[in-house]
């Protein structure tokens, strides 16, 4: 399988949905000619991540996933024969949820994922939280790829990553909306380092509110018998303005690198970790305004 190219559409919204429509479809194209695979936007690239305390301006922000906006990316993808992760406010019974939607290269939804860890010590917790990590397999002109997502804050839960990695992940796909800097960047280095798979995160560029670019892709291996010391898995590290940033992950190399090396599920002992999932061992620095364990 030749290289995966994956393309983060580092991107300033626009100021109506028809207009960021249009700059994220010229966005895919644009990827498409240089060479791109799939393409992803950054975080509720619908609304351009713009959200209130107010729910009834929320509920007016908010798509469907069959609205013309969602579905102009499928079309998108079909014609570009490209997968398109798309994001947006989704419209959902009570609450909107922040939703990515992936579309493989002929246009079908492979993948559609709703943020499970939101951000309830700010705006977000006027949002829905998705309940599930799925992963799938998607048709990409490359040959099928095992893909999952994680958005954001999501990011900072190892057990995010590490259940998509236990499901068969190869990449995952990681919208973002917030500063980059070296701790936040830290921990995208580990979910890739730890569970050996490709993590491809796009964010929205400065002057964006409470965004400075810098999106990565690390291709999660962390060493080769044919190379001394170790390497390097960022790949791609975006500046802090707008543009549409390239990566070409070697899906091969992973692969070989997954069936040999140590990480990852290899030398796991589930047994051990029951304190994950037992609501009796709580710890005390739990901030009050937590909606739950």
């Amino acid at each position: 399988m030749p290289e995966l190219c994956i393309a983060l559409l580092q991107l300033l919204p626009g100021d109506s949905l028809e207009e960021t429509r249009a700059k994220g479809a010229a966005a895919c194209r644009e990827a498409k000619a240089r060479g791109a695979d799939i393409a992803l936007f950054p975080e509720m690239w619908s609304c351009g991540y713009r959200l209130s305390w107010d729910g009834a301006e929320n509920a007016r922000r908010a798509i469907g996933k069959d609205s013309p906006f969602v579905q102009s990316f499928s079309a998108l993808a079909r014609e570009l024969d490209m997968a398109v992760g798309i994001t947006y406010l989704e419209a959902w019974d009570g609450l909107p949820r922040n939703t990515l939607t992936l579309f493989d290269r002929f246009g079908r939804e492979a993948l559609t994922y709703a943020k499970v860890h939101t951000c309830d010590f700010e705006v977000e917790r006027m949002l829905t939280r998705g309940e599930r990590l799925p992963v799938v397999p998607l048709d990409t002109a490359r040959g099928e790829v095992q893909v999952g997502a994680m958005i954001c804050f999501d990011r900072e839960f190892p057990e995010t990553a590490r259940i998509l990695m236990l499901q068969g992940a190869e990449v995952i796909l990681a919208p973002n909306a917030c500063p980059m800097e070296i701790n936040r960047l830290s921990a995208l280095r580990a979910r890739a380092y730890e569970n050996m798979l490709a993590v491809a995160t796009c964010n929205y560029p400065s002057p964006h509110p409470d965004c400075n670019g810098h999106s990565t892709v690390f291709d999660g291996v962390a060493w080769l018998e044919s190379e001394p010391g170790v390497r390097d898995m960022c790949i791609l590290e975006a500046p802090e303005g707008e543009g549409v940033y390239l990566a070409r992950v070697d899906l091969e190399m992973l692969r070989a690198y997954r069936r040999g090396e140590v990480m990852g599920g290899a030398y796991r002992r589930p047994s051990m970790y029951g304190a994950l999932v037992d609501p009796a061992v709580f710890p005390t620095f739990v901030r009050e305004d937590r909606r739950e364990g």
